[in-house]
């Protein structure tokens, strides 16, 4: 075992395993404040705390939708948010059987010598944030890395860059008790084709477990967050089927299979295409020795928040769209997906924002 993690080893591992349990996945609602500013604004709602704390409480209580989530991610404002209640956010997770987690990253920053390629900034004081976190009842922690596709991007420059941070990053967490989330996202800008994403996927995720390995990372007490392999927002669309084997190919090709699961961000994908890409990805009959399921933020909230407006009197109905989006992609991170999410309030709209930040 390694001795780096020392006696968080058995806790972390059963973290790991908890969180993919199959049929589960995780709800990203780490939006920073500005973020969720943006999302407010959408529906012409004051970016106050007291605001944000009524939209997260709605996703909290959901009790019909905590069945099918096992984690949820949160931003640090919300860690230490109580519900109106007066109970915790974390104490009402944990008794839905949801672990919190906690972003944990500060943001990116443009990455020196090359061509608006970025980096993340955090780990100045990451051990520090990850004990009060531990002890405010958060056990995973989520880390963002970007890499762009372009003429000659990413560079190894980048890629080197994002994949000593992210293995940086679990050496902490793992040593301060949180499984850490390794997320290396390749944005989806740009008109590349599905061939380009997988050639770029691969090479940054070989490149991401060179670095976590070098860092002697517990691999059995993480959890990877990648994109699933899509042609650009802008390039031609492609079937569910195709998405699935590129990714599928991929995933084998780099990632060991002591990771116990892989949770797919849904990279501005709609409501429907991301849980239609993620039942193809678990139907398919494939060589799949990971928990493939979802860590999904705007394919999640996007109905539920537009249902909810900032009123109370929608509370109900937003919680019953939020349940049924999470229960859909339950059924298709078991490759079960047989409905149509447009008939149980989901959107088929999509959620692509060029060049996203948290």
């Amino acid at each position: 075992m390694a001795s780096h993690v020392g006696k968080y080893a058995e806790e972390l591992i059963r973290n790991a395993r908890q969180i993919a349990t199959p049929g589960k996945g995780i709800l990203a609602a780490d939006e920073s404040t500005g973020t969720i500013g943006k999302r407010f604004a959408g529906i012409q709602l004051e970016n106050t705390e007291s605001n944000r704390q009524a939209y997260r409480e709605l996703l909290f209580t959901t009790r019909e939708a905590l069945p099918f989530l096992s984690g949820a991610i949160l931003f640090e404002e919300t860690l230490f948010q109580k519900a109106s209640s007066g109970k915790p956010f974390v104490e009402i997770l944990q008794e839905g059987g949801v672990l919190p987690g906690i972003k944990v990253d500060a943001g990116l920053v443009e990455l020196p010598g090359t061509r608006g390629e970025t980096a993340t900034q955090g780990l100045d004081g990451l051990a520090e944030r990850c004990q009060r976190s531990y002890a405010a009842g958060a056990r995973f922690a989520k880390w963002r890395a970007v890499l762009k596709i372009g003429v000659d991007q990413p560079s190894e420059q980048a890629m080197q860059e994002n994949a000593h941070g992210l293995a940086r990053y679990a050496v902490i967490c793992q040593e301060n008790g949180l499984v850490p989330i390794v997320e290396p996202e390749v944005l989806s800008d740009g008109n590349h084709d599905i061939k380009k994403c997988a050639a770029v996927t691969e090479r940054v995720l070989a490149t991401v477990y060179k670095a976590l390995s070098d860092h002697k990372v517990l691999l059995e007490g993480t959890l990877l967050k990648p994109n699933m392999v899509t042609p650009g927002a802008d390039g031609l669309k492609v079937a569910p089927e195709q998405v699935a084997g590129y990714t599928l190919q991929c995933l084998q090709r780099c990632v060991p299979v002591a990771v116990p699961g892989v949770m797919f961000l849904s990279g501005g994908q709609s409501e429907e295409e991301a849980t239609k890409n993620l039942n193809a990805i678990n139907a398919m009959n494939a060589v799949k020795p990971w928990s493939l399921s979802f860590s999904f933020g705007r394919a999640l909230q996007h109905s539920a928040i537009r249902t909810w407006g900032g009123r109370r009197e929608n509370v109900a109905e937003a919680q019953r769209v939020f349940t049924s989006l999470c229960r859909a992609n339950s059924e298709a991170s078991l490759g079960n997906y047989r409905g149509s999410l447009d008939k149980s309030g989901g959107s088929s709209e999509s959620l692509y924002v060029r060049d996203y930040k948290y």
